[in-house]
């Protein structure tokens, strides 16, 4: 290696790894050993951090890792860095700041830490990863199971590129490849494990196809509401069944387009339709991620999003394609009250699930099982009471 910050950086690389270690993310030697090893700021020797400018705007501001020694070391926090914004959606606004939608980013290194344990991996294993990014969790692959047992693929051409330039340059060359992820790889199978760094709504045809039997699936699953990581084993029959694993993170959504994500195709909010007292408030649901998982598996073609007045009041709002909605503030004196549009008052599933998930004394995620069926039918199971959902894509 030539990159002459490599020896000012490794007392970081050093620290991250340990600071990992003693918070239990790395629970094994192998694992330790590539966090140490592997330079982050060669695969993320710039990014985007969010900061509001002199104007009052948010926006993202590029940093570089060469620019001073506080750069390189940020490089080494244990927090998420954008690395690419939607060019639909980027404004420059002056020489280093920008406004937009961020498409791509390097995974907080805990959360990276955690799924690649749980991952489970041995030596021997192939290994799938879907979502090559900017190439630093398939350098910590590398480093741990060789170069030649790693695939992966991007949609992305000038990311996958990048990543291979950069890999090459701390000497790794595994099999990348361009193309929707959802598809697998295009060399094929069979793989012993697939780790995607990108959210799908449901496990895609391709990834069973290009799995042994006892393969393990690790991956976020959007359903809308919210979502989780799922660590999922797959069968003879094709059937790949898990549990929504403690480890919690979200990531950015698989795109089928390597600039840009489609734009949603929503009906008109519907006209106000009534409004009530409620025992469930909206910060209930900002604080219990649990309980909006639940949700999640009740209005699986749902969506919550931030709701603000024309008087400035800001509320939770639930709202589905066709129109509907329902909202409740998140502070002020109408906490308690819920407003609703459209056919059907989506505020009583709410209350539903809130009734459910105290009485089956508030289950965290991970009592949730997975399942997807040979067909692709998905559905998720209460594991001490057998209570089921079935679920349907979110796209």
């Amino acid at each position: 290696m030539t990159d002459p910050t490599l020896e000012t950086a490794r007392p970081y690389m050093a620290a991250l790894a340990d600071e990992l270690t003693k918070a239990g993310m790395i629970r094994s030697p192998g694992w330790a050993e590539a966090f140490a090893t592997v330079p982050r700021h060669v695969f993320v020797p710039e990014w985007y951090e969010q900061e509001t400018n002199d104007k009052g705007i948010t926006v993202w501001r590029r940093r570089k890792a060469d620019t001073t020694d506080d750069d390189l070391a940020a490089v080494y926090r244990n927090t998420t860095l954008v690395t690419a914004l939607d060019p639909d959606t980027a404004k420059q606004l002056d020489e280093s700041a920008w406004t937009g939608v961020p498409t791509s980013s390097s995974t907080l290194p805990s959360l990276m830490a955690g799924m690649l344990e749980e991952l489970s991996v041995q030596d021997g294993h192939r290994v799938l990863e879907v979502g090559t990014g900017t190439g630093y969790n398939t350098a910590l692959l590398s480093a741990r199971l060789g170069d030649r047992a790693v695939h992966s693929v991007d949609i992305d051409p000038d990311l996958v590129h990048t990543a291979e330039r950069r890999l090459s340059k701390i000497g790794y060359t595994p099999q990348l490849a361009t193309g929707d992820g959802q598809n697998g790889h295009p060399d094929g199978g069979p793989f012993d494990r697939i780790i995607a760094t990108c959210s799908v709504t449901a496990i895609p045809q391709g990834w069973i196809e290009q799995t042994k039997p006892g393969a393990i699936l690790h991956t976020d699953i959007a359903l809308g509401i919210d979502g989780g990581l799922v660590r999922l084993t797959t069968d003879e029959e094709h059937r790949a069944r898990g549990r929504f694993t403690r480890t919690t993170g979200r990531f950015m959504a698989a795109r089928t387009d390597a600039r840009a994500y489609p734009r949603p195709n929503n009906a008109p909010a519907a006209p106000e339709a009534g409004r009530r007292p409620t025992p469930v408030t909206a910060t209930d649901i900002r604080t219990h991620y649990p309980f909006r998982l639940l949700l999640a598996f009740h209005l699986p073609q749902a969506k919550l999003v931030y709701h603000r007045d024309d008087v400035g009041a800001l509320s939770l709002q639930l709202q589905q394609r066709d129109g509907s909605w329902a909202r409740a503030p998140l502070t002020g004196e109408g906490a308690g009250i819920v407003t609703y549009g459209g056919a059907l008052d989506l505020w009583q599933q709410v209350e539903a699930a809130w009734t459910w998930w105290n009485n089956a004394d508030r289950p965290t995620q991970d009592h949730f099982e997975y399942v997807r069926e040979p067909d692709g039918r998905a559905s998720v199971c209460h594991t001490t009471d057998g209570r089921r959902w079935d679920l349907a894509p979110t796209s």
